[in-house]
């Protein structure tokens, strides 16, 4: 979250709307990354923390290992893909020949850094699994707080515009990496990164992936959903979509603690699961509800009350911080129904539901958003576009509350097979 913040904050700096655009219409690429990465490094810390719950230590070293280098090999080819169709991937974002020129160097750079980014969510993810979720924090902080030092240097004192904002985010992931891999090599007692013991049983690849890919699929539409809200406000001029950009950072905020929780939350279920523990694994999963409730209402109320004031922080044109203010009070309305629609998701990841967790995944910034604003924008025009959102938030959480009834509840499938 703080490395796109940074980034829009920093090149916001410069009161060039057709700039906080261009890096704005790229944001959707690095959701895209961090999708990919989570097919090995969710998919990944759900199959070894249940191992880990079945004493089945040294099939969860190699799933790891697996995971590790499957996230490096793809990482290879969405670099190549993501160069050879540059100007088809462009279009999709909604570039437009005013904001080419900063999109462009942009989209460039952060091709080239797809590598360090993806292979980050294997450590990252799987780290927790042997109950080192402050080392996976040290490495994630030390790289985002090299980015915070690095974008003022090379935005403004290099003089490289949008192209110092990419670079100072290799820089950051350059020493992530090496933390995480540090850690992997020297600290844990199970799992590792030994490339000849990558093989794993076809069952084990399955196991992987059922997972991974309703994982990935949630950053896929956060992807999508990012694109989509930018084709649809670029008609209203390139100030609503660096708007946008600004309500989106702010807002992101508040999501990235709730998946924090919610993903904390993650090797717990998935190893009482894997144990058995019914008593245990329903208050865990209650607490995180209530956690990520709670905090969402909190926070939101606050960020709602001084809006003009943060997104004032970014960009002095008060067109544009109007615009931002009234989308991030729209967007944090209904933050507590994100807070559990994470929880849901995350839950049906951690105990092996891969149906439950794809229609979770495929919800919120997908297929219902998708819906929503196509509906609302033709009906509603700008107004629909804003609210199109948090309607579809509302949504998802009722089908992951009934979801999680058919799951947990009084005659709970869940539990058939224990």
């Amino acid at each position: 979250m703080i490395y796109n913040l940074t980034d829009t904050f920093f090149i916001a700096q410069t009161q060039n709307a057709n700039l906080v655009a261009g890096i704005t219409l790229c944001t959707p690429l690095y959701p895209m990354m961090v999708a990919l990465g989570d097919m090995f490094g969710l998919g990944g810390s759900s199959a070894i923390s249940r191992l880990m719950g079945k004493k089945k230590y040294q099939l969860a070293g190699r799933i790891n290992s697996f995971c590790f280098y499957s996230a490096l090999l793809l990482s290879i080819i969405v670099m190549i893909c993501m160069f050879v169709f540059k100007r088809q991937g462009l279009n999709l974002l909604g570039v437009s020949a005013s904001t080419y020129q900063y999109a462009n160097i942009y989209y460039e750079i952060m091709a080239a850094a797809s590598i360090l980014v993806i292979v980050s969510l294997v450590p990252i993810n799987t780290l927790r699994t042997e109950g080192l979720a402050v080392q996976s924090m040290i490495g994630t902080v030390t790289g985002t707080v090299l980015k915070i030092f690095m974008d003022p240097l090379f935005i403004f004192g290099f003089h490289l515009g949008a192209a110092g904002a990419a670079l100072a985010t290799v820089a950051g992931y350059i020493v992530t990496d090496s933390i995480l891999v540090g850690y992997t090599i020297k600290r844990t007692r199970y799992i590792h990164i030994h490339i000849r013991q990558i093989k794993i049983p076809l069952r084990e690849v399955k196991d992987v992936l059922m997972i991974g890919l309703p994982a990935s699929v949630t950053n896929f539409m956060n992807m999508l959903g990012t694109a989509l809200m930018n084709n649809f406000l670029i008609v209203y001029g390139a100030t609503k979509v660096a708007s946008f950009g600004i309500a989106m950072k702010v807002e992101t905020i508040v999501i990235m603690v709730l998946v924090g929780f919610s993903f904390g939350s993650q090797a717990l279920i998935g190893y009482n699961y894997g144990a058995k523990n019914k008593q245990r694994l329903k208050k865990i999963i209650q607490f995180d509800l209530l956690v990520n409730v709670v905090f969402a209402f909190v926070i939101a109320l606050g960020l709602m009350v001084v809006a003009p004031g943060l997104c004032g922080l970014f960009m002095k044109n008060q067109s544009v911080v109007q615009a931002a203010s009234y989308m991030l009070r729209w967007f944090l309305i209904t933050t507590p129904f994100i807070g559990a629609a994470m929880v849901f998701t995350t839950m049906f990841q951690s105990v092996n539901k891969p149906l439950d967790a794809f229609i979770m995944s495929v919800s919120r910034q997908g297929v219902i958003f998708a819906a929503v604003i196509i509906i609302l924008a033709a009906v509603m025009g700008y107004q629909g576009v804003i609210i199109s959102q948090p309607i579809a938030d509302i949504i998802t959480a009722i089908i992951g509350l009934g979801l999680y009834y058919r799951q947990f509840g009084p005659n709970g499938k869940a539990f058939e097979n224990w």
